[in-house]
């Protein structure tokens, strides 16, 4: 298996094991995201379109408001609002008024977004398994352990 140096073809040694380490998170971040990406491009939906169809699914009949969803994101979107309008287009999912207070629109899923949702299931699985399937359960559990722990000593990179 090739060092990170070897596979980005950087010939001077890292600057600091910290940069090192740091950037094979980044790499790896990458490369397992983009074997996510590709199984859910056959179905013509985004990696961030998927993760916005899990929280409302999480959220159930109630829904969310944009910036609730936006909390809960993976990773950071610019703009919420235009992404459920796509999202809307595809009618994926729905929006609402808050009987409480009309000034809350909220977000749900509509009845296409739950089956696309059942029928990635098993595809994201799949994806999961060939990506972190060569693991035991003992290393995949230290490895995210390690990763919660740098993301807490990070302050989880939410605005912190």
């Amino acid at each position: 298996m090739p060092s990170l140096r070897e596979e980005i073809k950087q010939t001077r040694p890292f600057k600091s094991l910290y940069e090192e380490t740091l950037l094979n998170i980044v790499r790896s971040s990458e490369v397992l995201s983009a074997g996510v990406v590709e199984s859910l491009k056959e179905h013509g939906i985004t990696s961030t379109q998927y993760n916005v169809l899990r929280i409302l699914r999480g959220a159930g009949t109630e829904g969310l408001p944009c910036g609730a969803i936006g909390e809960r994101m993976l990773t950071r979107e610019s703009d919420m609002t235009r992404l459920i309008d796509r999202m809307l287009a595809l009618k994926l999912v729905e929006r609402t008024r808050h009987e409480g207070d009309r000034r809350v629109v909220v977000t749900t899923l509509t009845e296409k977004g739950r089956q696309l949702l059942s029928t990635l299931d098993p595809v994201v699985k799949e994806a999961q398994r060939k990506l972190l399937g060569h693991m035991d359960e003992r290393s995949l559990k230290e490895l995210v352990r390690l990763l919660e722990e740098a993301r807490e000593k990070a302050g989880s990179g939410r605005g912190r």
